[in-house]
């Protein structure tokens, strides 16, 4: 089995889901939101998203994680925030020598829907279904967390058939 932690960073509200495969199967072991007050100085807020993340890599024992890309039109200090909550989820993970790979929003909506314009409602119905949810997770960010996990999941098969390939090929050169 191949546990992923996926996240959708924020400095307010960070989403993740832990996502498992099992042969097959795709299956949420886990899902919610660190959340982190206003009124907290940044560095405590970082702290705070930081601890969060490595209690779910211990707890799930995970092997890797998944995140979103930022994509921020125009607001550079919302890019700035979310980009400091993308470094420490980051850092907890090389601190536990957990690989990270990163997912546009296109790419995590292509993998689970078929279609890298999927409004929200459409990636969380196929989050549901792919994942065999009872029902909808409640927040758009442990949705989008979930999202993430089921793009790395499904594209792990082919990034390492990929990478076998590159091998063999190096090997008879």
């Amino acid at each position: 089995m191949v546990i992923v932690l996926g996240i959708d960073p924020g400095l307010a509200n960070t989403g993740y889901g832990v996502v498992a495969r099992d042969g097959t199967r795709l299956m949420a072991l886990d899902g919610g939101v660190i959340e982190t007050h206003p009124k907290l100085a940044l560095e405590r807020r970082l702290a705070s998203i930081a601890a969060g993340v490595r209690e779910l890599l211990d707890e799930h024992e995970c092997d890797a994680m998944a995140l979103e890309q930022l994509y921020f039109g125009q607001n550079a200090h919302s890019a700035f925030a979310v980009g400091q909550a993308r470094g420490v989820t980051m850092l907890a993970a090389g601190e536990r020598a957990i690989p990270c790979s990163s997912y546009t929003p296109q790419q995590v909506k292509s993998a689970v829907c078929g279609n890298g314009r999927a409004d929200k409602e459409q990636v969380a119905r196929m989050v549901q279904t792919l994942l065999a949810l009872p029902e909808m997770p409640g927040s758009d960010h442990a949705t989008d967390a979930l999202a993430v996990g089921v793009c790395h999941l499904n594209g792990t098969p082919l990034n390492d058939a990929v990478a076998k390939a590159v091998q063999l090929a190096g090997s008879r050169a």
